[in-house]
């Protein structure tokens, strides 16, 4: 299979291989679409393990981590859970935007994060002691921190960190060039846009224009969409409802196109 393609910012990819090679468990950081799991992607297929996501969200269960009995025609089965196929097999475990899973949730996987890596499946009365190639990697946005949607301090110094942020603005067109095959200034265009649109967040955007809208918009005018629509579908509409930012937006698009 062919690795996913990652344009390294800095030396994220050495950090990383020597995360895993000390078995540590990272945590990555950075805003909503700047490459985080597309990193993660490249260092499973580089390091050659297997990896197993989990898109985290408010409504997951510590056995949907774990594992649960499952009736069936004979009785009652136990099932593992992705974390627990990720111990037992040796996979990268990568828990994708943590911080919506519940506090009492994310507990479960302490005892994998410390010098015991294990996990114990208390329903099941086992204890999983992790495979020597598992690692848990864990992200989520900065961005998004409340009072009541964050990581616990205790969770958090059980990590090693990466921080991410959108690329420099040369590098992040040649990502989208690369992705797409759009040609290299426009892809250099759609990048001014999403920087004049990062200015303003916290002024009436709670989120820039990300790498990956970048990306959809390019693809959008690969397939013969006209440019100033294609911003429109993949840069504006996605990321705010307001009319003045919006028109904010429309002004800068067609400044940058014109």
């Amino acid at each position: 299979m062919t690795i996913p393609f990652y344009q390294p910012q800095g030396n994220e990819v050495a950090l990383f291989e020597a995360a895993y090679a000390a078995r540590l468990p990272v945590m990555v950081k950075g805003p909503t679409g700047c490459g985080k799991s597309r990193f993660i992607e490249h260092m499973a297929h580089r390091l050659g393990r297997p990896l197993i996501t989990v898109a985290c969200n408010e409504d997951m269960t510590a056995s949907d981590l774990v594992g649960r009995y499952l009736l069936d025609a004979g009785g009652t089965r136990w099932q593992d859970g992705p974390l627990t196929v990720a111990a037992r097999t040796g996979a990268i475990c990568y828990l994708d935007e943590i911080v919506e899973a519940r506090q009492d949730t994310t507990v479960v996987i302490h005892p994998l994060t410390d010098h015991r890596r294990q996990l114990p499946l208390d329903k099941k009365g086992e204890t999983v002691y992790a495979h020597p190639d598992f690692q848990l990697v864990i992200s989520y946005n900065p961005g998004y921190q409340s009072l009541l949607k964050d990581l616990k301090p205790s969770t958090k110094q059980r990590f090693a960190a990466f921080e991410f942020d959108y690329p420099t603005a040369e590098l992040e067109a040649q990502i989208v060039c690369t992705e797409t095959g759009l040609d290299l200034s426009r892809a250099a265009q759609l990048v001014r846009i999403a920087q004049a649109a990062r200015q303003l967040k916290g002024h009436g955007l709670t989120e820039g224009i990300s790498t990956r809208l970048l990306v959809y918009a390019a693809l959008l005018m690969r397939q013969g969409v006209a440019p100033v629509d294609a911003c429109r579908m993949a840069l504006v509409c996605p990321i705010t409802d307001d009319a003045d930012i919006r028109q904010t937006l429309e002004h800068t698009i067609t400044a940058v196109l014109a």
